[in-house]
């Protein structure tokens, strides 16, 4: 990943971002991880407020800006008790789109997991299904996004897709249109009212000092099923240990009570259907590794679906 430097900004929107910290930065630290090739620094100003700013324009890539008007819009609206980043402010000049938060005093979890930050993670997933989404937050249906994802398994030619690690390229040919149609019942189990993240990954969450656990980057914010983040955090546990016993950490927390079986295996389903298409695509400019990230994922997803269907 390349990204933006504090400095690499235009002056305008530096001062626009010290304007909203009534003052002049004095240190910016570019932060490393994600998948995003806009800047991302945590920034001190000559009083000592701090905070994260995140910005791009189309120039750096066309989607960031656009991705980072929608994360404003959300998180200016996320009720108090959601563990995320209050929103300071934003910068747009119709071009550069900079967002202005609170900075978290935290870290990422380890990878990979270890057993304890995952158990705060899942507690934390478990608060936000907790809390009233209100109207006003202006997040897509989890439906409608599994849709979309999908039909993605409608377009991909299963027989020109690479060779996948322990035969997957095989098992899916074999069984490619069970998993399309499963991936298509995904919406209907996945439906709900509760808040949910969308892309619930180490990379997303900060650990706090004292154990608790903020989830930062909400662009896909959408409802849905209270067990919807837990159960697409898994991935991410797999990702890093392809042998964790993820099935055991189901049983094993409340997070996941009420999440019907046939229902987790149709969105992983419409998952790997996402991330596989997208694998597929050439690489988006600044952006070297997300293909090859995003296909890491597809294995993951498919690798963990045919284990539940074979069980």
């Amino acid at each position: 990943m390349s990204r933006l430097a504090w400095h690499d900004l235009p002056p305008s929107v530096r001062t626009g971002i010290e304007d909203l910290l009534g003052g002049p930065v004095v240190e910016a630290v570019s932060q490393p991880g994600g998948y995003s090739p806009g800047s991302a620094d945590r920034v001190v100003t000559a009083a000592g407020r701090r905070a994260f700013v995140k910005a791009a324009s189309p120039a750096v890539n066309l989607d960031t800006p656009r991705i980072h008007r929608r994360e404003g819009e959300i998180t200016a609206r996320l009720p108090e008790a959601v563990p995320a980043p209050r929103l300071i402010g934003a910068v747009d000049d119709g071009e550069w789109i900079a967002l202005v938060l609170d900075d978290v005093e935290g870290r990422h979890p380890a990878t990979p997991w270890r057993s304890r930050e995952l158990d705060a993670t899942f507690d934390a997933l478990r608060q936000i299904a907790s809390v009233d989404l209100p109207g006003d937050v202006p997040v897509a249906d989890a439906a409608d996004l599994l849709d979309g994802d999908a039909a993605k398994w409608d377009a991909i030619d299963v027989d020109a897709v690479p060779p996948m690690p322990r035969g997957l390229d095989v098992w899916l040919r074999a069984h490619r249109d069970e998993v399309r149609d499963a991936a298509h019942r995904a919406a209907a189990g996945a439906r709900g009212d509760r808040l949910i993240h969308y892309d619930t990954r180490a990379d997303n969450l900060l650990l706090r000092p004292d154990g608790s656990v903020v989830l930062v980057d909400w662009p896909w914010a959408a409802r849905g099923a209270g067990w919807f983040d837990a159960l697409s955090l898994l991935i991410n546990v797999r990702y890093f240990d392809a042998q964790a016993d993820v099935e055991a950490l189901i049983a094993g927390h409340a997070v996941f009570d009420g999440m019907p079986a046939a229902a987790a295996s149709n969105v992983l389903a419409a998952f790997a259907g996402m991330f596989l298409s997208s694998s597929l695509l050439p690489d988006p400019p600044r952006m070297p590794t997300l293909r090859t990230f995003q296909r890491d994922q597809a294995v993951v997803t498919l690798d963990w679906l045919r284990e539940r269907w074979e069980g």
